[in-house]
């Protein structure tokens, strides 16, 4: 139990590992999203008829979801622990805010085509 103190202490909101870590999750969900994409259409491809409305278009939908409220928490998180410090710590959960906020608004804005375009077109 030590140990995952130290290591949620360390990983605190204020630490700059946090600047890299809302892009990498975005990296992370466009390659799964569009990754999967491609392989749905590629093994079980909807038929066109079907529309928006199919299981793959649901799929990437939940995991863009999933990434969506991920990186909110985070940036809700950060701001709130930046109002709290002072100094660089301040500084730093200022920084991954907007860097998780940016990366939110990435996720959301490459997710819009799911909801408005077929799949597999």
């Amino acid at each position: 139990m030590t140990t995952a103190n130290n290591v949620m202490q360390r990983l605190h909101l204020t630490h700059p590992l946090h600047f890299v870590i809302g892009l990498t999750l975005w990296c992370i969900w466009f390659v799964a999203v569009y990754g999967g994409h491609a392989v749905a259409c590629a093994v079980a491809p909807p038929a066109p008829e079907q529309g928006v409305f199919t299981l793959v278009s649901a799929m990437l939908l939940v995991v863009s979801i999933v990434a969506i409220v991920i990186l909110a928490a985070l940036t809700v998180g950060c701001c709130r622990v930046a109002k709290r410090q002072v100094g660089r710590l301040r500084f730093n959960a200022s920084v991954s805010a907007g860097l998780y906020l940016f990366s939110t608004l990435g996720v959301v804005f490459a997710a819009m085509p799911i909801i408005g375009i077929p799949p597999c077109l």
